[in-house]
């Protein structure tokens, strides 16, 4: 089997690191163009774009703020005249301990909300009315292994916010399968990133793996070839799904 993205724009989020970059070359080896966005890292951002290919170009949005959020994809499209897939991967994990005062708690919480659940709505949103207007378009969630089993309780707003991911995604393939419209998530574990390194160097790594079927951590390689066949038009039928890619922690 061949995927070949060749006539495809894929606006990839979060993809100046971790797993967000692997996502990025993996769509651009499969010869789609690649919007690399970012938020803070230009210059991550700037050398992934440039390994995508001269087609690809980095976009700048900081999903914190609304306004910013909200004109990432027209801003994608504006760039490259049109979208055919989107690629909900940005994400944080704020610690909300208990003890912490109400106004970190809320603060964190906002925050985690914003980035994690409704930038992702948003860029739906928008993505949602271009591809309607144009045949159809995929959508691929990263959510996380949390969204099921929940998480320590320092990072429930991770877990509620990633759980509400699921939900927004299972939504827009029940929506808008008669628009063309597909739309899958993809359920990591714990992988080898600099978001989860912190966790890492505070429990140890043979902490993170004691859960697991396996005896090694996933790496953000592992997951971007499922992203890329979910988005070659292969999987088309099995929209709505989640797809676990956590090393067997649910069957350990």
């Amino acid at each position: 089997m061949t995927l070949d993205l060749t006539d495809q724009t894929i606006l990839v989020t979060g993809a100046s690191r971790g797993i967000g970059r692997a996502i990025a070359l993996a769509l651009a080896d499969a010869g789609a163009t690649v919007a690399v966005h970012y938020g803070r890292s230009r210059e991550a951002a700037r050398e992934v774009a440039a390994a995508c290919g001269p087609d690809a170009h980095p976009l700048q949005a900081d999903l914190s703020v609304l306004d910013a959020t909200d004109r990432l994809v027209p801003d994608a499209i504006e760039r490259f005249g049109r979208l055919d897939g989107l690629v909900l991967n940005a994400g944080v994990a704020r610690p909300t301990p208990l003890d912490a005062d109400t106004a970190d708690w809320d603060e964190a919480w906002t925050d985690t909300m914003h980035v994690n659940l409704r930038a992702p709505e948003l860029l739906c949103r928008h993505a949602l009315a271009h591809f309607r207007e144009h045949g159809g378009g995929r959508i691929v969630s990263v959510a996380s292994r949390a969204a099921f089993r929940g998480d320590t309780p320092d990072y429930m707003t991770y877990a509620a916010s990633k759980a509400g991911l699921v939900a927004l995604t299972r939504s827009v393939a029940r929506g808008f399968g008669e628009d063309g419209v597909t739309a899958f998530t993809i359920a990591p574990g714990f992988t080898r990133t600099e978001m989860a390194q912190d966790f890492i160097d505070e429990y140890g790594e043979a902490h993170v793996t004691s859960d697991l079927a396996l005896d090694e951590l996933t790496e953000p390689d592992d997951v971007a070839p499922l992203v890329t066949f979910l988005l070659s038009g292969h999987a088309d039928h099995a929209t709505g799904t989640t797809i676990d890619v956590n090393a067997g922690s649910y069957v350990h």
